[in-house]
């Protein structure tokens, strides 16, 4: 009886991060949610600024410094050039703080930005799962960090295609594979209309 009640808080729990939020659903030819939200040294990030010029990369993750995560992102900041080159920009959004990303990407020489959504409004927009947030202590450059997320977001990626559509959505990401995935599937549609 202690287990079911447990299991029936921990989902009142995860359901009230957005309690009385709508559901949402995307597929792929849905046009990407519009949004703006904080990156790096809180600047803003719009997606009006960048959906409908490229091919935009927007990946969801758990948590900053933990280790798929920490994969997934090293990928894609090596395959920069390879992704530039095919036209594509990436942006990664976890639930983890301003500061906690700002260590994220400098410790791993990260190339593009990285969205903190504390509250979980971007997944949200997206309908990406998040459950509670967490606080994890790492070592980071010889010093031990408190790091804090609002929201722990699952690992999906979307991809938005120039029109501002959704042309790939992966709910069943492999970390270490992203973003390979993503090069050939921009690669093979790139192909397509050539």
């Amino acid at each position: 009886m202690r287990g079911l009640v447990a299991f029936g808080l921990f989902l009142f729990a995860t359901s009230s991060v957005f309690a009385g939020a709508p559901e949402v659903t995307l597929t792929e030819g849905d046009p990407a949610p519009s949004f703006e939200a904080r990156t790096l040294a809180g600047q803003m990030w719009r997606s009006d600024d960048h959906f409908g010029k490229k091919f935009v990369v927007v990946y969801f993750y758990p948590a900053d410094f933990t280790n798929g995560c920490t994969r997934q992102a090293c990928s894609f900041r090596d395959h920069m050039t390879e992704l530039e080159e095919a036209d594509v920009e990436v942006v990664g959004v976890s639930g983890d703080s301003i500061q906690t990303h700002e260590l994220f990407s400098r410790v791993h020489a990260l190339n593009f930005p990285l969205i903190a959504d504390e509250e979980g409004k971007v997944a949200q927009a997206f309908g990406v799962p998040v459950r509670e947030g967490d606080t994890i202590t790492r070592m980071v450059e010889g010093v031990e960090q408190t790091l804090s997320r609002g929201v722990t977001a699952s690992r999906w990626t979307f991809i938005i295609g120039k029109d501002g559509r959704i042309i790939r959505k992966n709910t069943t990401v492999d970390a270490e594979q992203d973003c390979r995935k993503v090069l050939e599937t921009v690669r093979r549609l790139t192909a397509d209309v050539e």
